[in-house]
């Protein structure tokens, strides 16, 4: 069945403010461009846009898709901006839970607070007797009441883990806040995930995710729920010919062998497995990312590595075993540098590219070096949203020239995507857009968080389009409107390179289009 799109404004990507009048689909590809007289002639059906705008389909370069779902179906407490708002949040939620039931919330932020407030296990004790584990924004730090304590055997002789800490107060007793790998603790008991309920998390995140404009998104799920075949059957119950997506999975180093030793396979065009993945350092939001200094806040810590160099080395050299790439999770310069350590002793196999993500604070020297290897960058505009103005803070003064520099590294030529790293943050793209563009929150009126940082609006779409699709090696059928790639549109009622930048926000989503079939329809095309 060959369709011809048309009646709206269509933008290729392939150069700024390049427009095409129409273009015909067929299995799933664009076949052709043109004139709507030229290829209606050759079209079974069409489809009018009536006005609307259309763009290749946007990709989230990072995210955690079942994540995502479950935060989507808990108690998320992201939208909390006071910790009296938190508390009555708290008190609301999950009522008749039943003493060996666990209380989950997640998306906290004390950095939200105009006190910044951290509760204690001894305020959590007044909101429930179940066992509590509520997971800051970052996934790098938890907070659990007393029970949960207990049920953990975390007392005042138990030692940090080498990979995390036990936060205590001012006698040495555990308070509640755990970081990093002493959150280990309490994961481990809670309930372990079953194929269903992962499924059920899952179908959540994408019926969500297209009706944003997304039709695809590089995925860090696998290594999370238990044994990996659950987060994969998942993957293959949810999406597929009838439920068209695209996912680009990331193998987590704890599953990673394993599936290459039971030669693991995916359902491409829809599933492709991807890079391994590992955690370098944490964030720093909660202090935890890896610094080559002291923070300037708090000159007593640096952060915190969850892997020693040597395994570091080990994993690098694991990937390269099974002529694999890597996708590391580095925010610190310390970190950067870790990771360029091992990559540059144990180059990537012809033809791949390691994946570095996040890239949040950097020095020239590491930017010298990143450009000589074949490496691609996630980047989250939408982190500057979130962590400024306290960062700055964080940082100090002389740190602040290779923060969030996404306009720096795109000038340098790196390849860049763009993501949300969701549920960590917002998924919607159009605020990303918005928070590469403005580098400041929606409503807010002053120039911009590091102002030079700013993209033009070409570049922002591009992070989630062709940038994107350049990150996954989809370059040449992704990411633009031109013949042999792949029918993957988003369709929204604005323009996003011509409405005020406040506009760009409240657009809305009128057609999500994967393969040439409408998956999402929400407006009047």
């Amino acid at each position: 069945m060959r369709t011809v799109w048309h009646n709206g404004t269509m933008y290729t990507m392939a150069q700024e403010g390049e427009q095409i009048e129409a273009l015909l689909t067929e299995n799933g590809k664009i076949i052709a461009i043109g004139t709507y007289g030229a290829l209606k002639e050759q079209a079974d059906e069409e489809v009018d846009l009536k006005g609307a705008v259309l763009y290749p389909g946007f990709i989230d370069s990072h995210m955690h898709m079942i994540g995502h779902g479950e935060k989507l179906l808990s108690l998320d407490l992201s939208k909390a901006t006071s910790a009296e708002q938190m508390m009555d949040k708290l008190l609301g939620a999950h009522k008749g839970l039943k003493a060996d039931e666990w209380y989950i919330g997640e998306g906290w932020n004390e950095n939200n607070f105009p006190d910044q407030k951290i509760f204690t296990r001894y305020e959590l004790d007044q909101v429930t007797d179940s066992p509590m584990i509520l997971k800051r924004t970052c996934w790098h730090a938890a907070l659990v009441n007393s029970k949960a304590l207990a049920l953990a055997g975390i007392t005042k002789e138990t030692p940090d883990p080498e990979d995390g800490v036990i936060v205590r107060d001012d006698n040495g007793e555990p308070n509640g806040y755990l970081k990093e790998g002493a959150m280990d603790f309490v994961l481990k008991l809670m309930p372990q995930p079953t194929e269903e309920s992962v499924t059920h998390a899952l179908r959540k995140s994408v019926d969500d995710l297209l009706a944003l404009g997304l039709t695809g998104a590089v995925t860090d799920d696998l290594g999370y729920y238990g044994d990996y075949t659950n987060p994969l059957q998942a993957f293959k119950n949810v999406i597929g010919p009838e439920q068209k997506f695209r996912a680009h999975l990331l193998r987590r180093a704890t599953v990673f062998e394993q599936m290459m030793e039971d030669e693991v396979t995916s359902e491409e065009p829809w599933i492709e497995l991807g890079e391994m993945k590992f955690f370098i350092d944490g964030a720093l939001g909660g202090k935890t990312a890896l610094l080559s200094k002291p923070y300037a806040d708090t000159p007593e810590t640096s952060g915190i590595t969850v892997l020693t160099d040597e395994e570091i080395d080990a994993l690098v050299a694991l990937a390269r075993k099974h002529g694999e790439a890597i996708a590391v999770h580095v925010i610190g310069d310390a970190a950067l540098e870790k990771a360029l350590d091992a990559i540059e002793k144990h180059p990537v196999p012809e033809g791949k590219r390691d994946r570095l993500i996040h890239v949040n604070v950097l020095r020239d020297d590491l930017v010298e070096r990143m450009g000589k290897l074949p490496v691609i960058l996630d980047v989250q505009p939408i982190f500057v949203s979130s962590d400024f103005p306290w960062v700055m803070d964080r940082l100090g003064e002389d740190r602040l020239d290779w923060a969030y520099a996404w306009k720096s590294l795109l000038d340098r030529g790196f390849i860049c995507g763009g993501g949300s790293d969701a549920p960590i943050e917002d998924v919607d793209p159009l605020l990303g857009i918005y928070a590469a563009v403005t580098r400041r929150k929606p409503g807010e009126s002053h120039t911009g968080y590091l102002p030079n940082e700013k993209l033009s609006r070409f570049e922002a779409v591009g992070l989630f389009t062709t940038g994107s699709a350049d990150t996954i090696g989809k370059a040449d059928v992704r990411g633009k409107l031109a013949v042999g790639f792949d029918a993957d549109f988003t369709v929204l009622d604005k323009d996003l390179f011509t409405v005020d930048e406040e506009e760009i926000v409240n657009a809305h989503v009128v057609m999500t289009i994967v393969a040439g079939e409408v998956m999402y329809r929400g407006g009047s095309a």
